[in-house]
């Protein structure tokens, strides 16, 4: 019998009492599973019947209430140092309100947004509470994600459609692929999306046990390829760059992938029109066409971080670097384009060092988890192979984004906080699984001859 039957054997019975104790109804994980769908699918831009019943507004009071009503089952949880570092956030954000250079805008503009976003981080991390439930989870976002780069990526071989362009000199503007017209994300924020499917498909699909993933996979990556290309997003090929040489150095397969990685790179490159060569080389400044919009975004990063110490203790509020911008220099209200610069604009360097302890606890889930992978037999891994997979994409995903946040905005995007509730909530289970295995055998005791990734 093997080491997790035996204590599933010894302890089962009473473990699933405590856990039955402890799990919220599923009444709530099912409302919270809607809201995300209502949430990336947009069905509220959809239908406009729909959508006059605000159904975001509506569903977040119930799954407040609803938790509310359950604090018993989920006051454990605050103890975590990640959830603790977004309490302080919150807290923070509560004290400095008034002291911030335009309150007034943060209330009746931007705190809806922020709110919207970082509920995330609370629900993921609250309502995902058993194994079960987050193995869901983690598949609905996933194929969320899918969903929404599939859509725009389907219009455009249908009907041509693009969705966003830009400018590139003597009036003339090409055309860059966006979101669906029901979405909200730009160029960069689709070729962002893209990168983050790259990253959970190829350890959730291609790494697993299954032909049909396997297949479905490799399906899909080259509609990643090709999507990605569409947008033109620098950023976005970045991201996605980041995410392979995670997938290289994570991997024992390295020369095929180098190779795979040179022929698949000279094929494309051939297929680039100019404009899209242009713009690849403007990355590392052999662009003529896009090499002033490179310098330029360069520049406007600098000049961010610059302006963040205009008011440096607190910032200037929730979601306000665009009236920060034109204060200081005029001109348009531009979005910030690095979440480094932008948290320091609105919340100032307290609001920084905060923001940035919870990332890092975040992060030293992802590394405590590894480490005890890494102690474990491979028989005991190949047990869990669904945990070690998504523990390897949630760290290609953190470096991603890690990386994309010096050219993308978000404070008051859900990203970084939802990736933090699902980090939470499985570390959360993988506490339980580990459980089971002390309760019969040190894992440290099996670190000889163990699994390394």
């Amino acid at each position: 019998m093997s080491v997790i039957a035996n204590a599933n054997a010894k302890g089962g019975q009473a473990t699933e009492r405590f856990l039955q104790d402890k799990t919220l109804p599923s009444a709530i994980f099912f409302v919270y599973c809607y809201f995300m769908v209502d949430y990336f699918a947009r069905f509220a831009a959809r239908n406009s019947l729909y959508g006059q019943f605000r159904p975001t507004l509506v569903v977040f009071a119930i799954l407040v209430v609803a938790l509310f009503f359950q604090s018993h089952k989920v006051r454990e949880h605050f103890k975590d140092p990640a959830l603790k570092a977004g309490v302080v956030l919150l807290i923070y954000l509560f004290l400095s309100f008034p002291l911030v250079e335009w309150p007034g805008s943060v209330l009746r503009h931007h705190l809806d947004d922020f709110i919207r976003a970082f509920c995330f981080l609370f629900f993921t991390a609250l309502i995902v509470d058993t194994d079960r439930r987050l193995k869901i989870f983690v598949f609905i976002f996933v194929i969320l994600q899918l969903f929404r780069f599939l859509e725009p990526l389907y219009l455009n071989l249908t009907t041509g459609y693009m969705g966003g362009s830009t400018y590139i000199g003597q009036g003339d503007f090409a055309g860059r692929l966006s979101g669906s017209p029901a979405d909200v994300i730009n160029p960069n924020g689709l070729g962002f999306v893209i990168a983050t499917c790259f990253a959970f498909s190829h350890f959730l699909f291609w790494r697993s046990g299954s032909k049909l993933l396997k297949i479905l996979y490799l399906v899909l990556l080259p509609g990643m390829l090709y999507a990605l290309v569409l947008t033109g997003s620098r950023g976005g090929f970045i991201a996605f760059v980041v995410v392979f040489l995670v997938v290289f150095l994570m991997s024992k397969h390295k020369l095929f992938l180098a190779v795979v990685a040179a022929v698949g790179v000279v094929w494309g490159w051939g297929q680039l029109d100019d404009l899209q060569r242009d713009r690849y080389l403007s990355l590392v400044g052999g662009g003529d066409v896009y090499q002033a919009s490179a310098d330029g975004r360069v520049d406007g990063m600098v000049n961010e971080l610059r302006l963040g110490f205009n008011r440096p203790v607190v910032g200037h509020g929730l979601g306000t670097t665009q009236e920060a911008k034109v204060h200081a220099w005029g001109g348009r209200a531009n979005a910030a384009h690095n979440l480094y610069a932008e948290v320091l604009i609105e919340i100032g360097i307290i609001g920084f060092l905060i923001f940035f302890w919870m990332l890092f606890e975040f992060y030293r889930k992802l590394r405590r988890n590894m480490k005890r992978f890494r102690a474990l037999p491979k028989e005991e891994v190949e047990r869990s192979l669904f945990h070690y997979r998504l523990n390897q994409a949630l760290l290609a995903v953190f470096v991603m984004y890690a990386v994309y946040s010096i050219n993308y905005f978000g404070l008051s995007q859900e990203y970084w906080y939802l990736f933090g509730g699902i980090c939470i909530a499985f570390s959360r289970s993988l506490d339980r699984w580990w459980e089971s295995l002390e309760n019969n055998q040190s894992p440290k005791g099996a670190s000889e001859g163990g699994h390394t990734a």
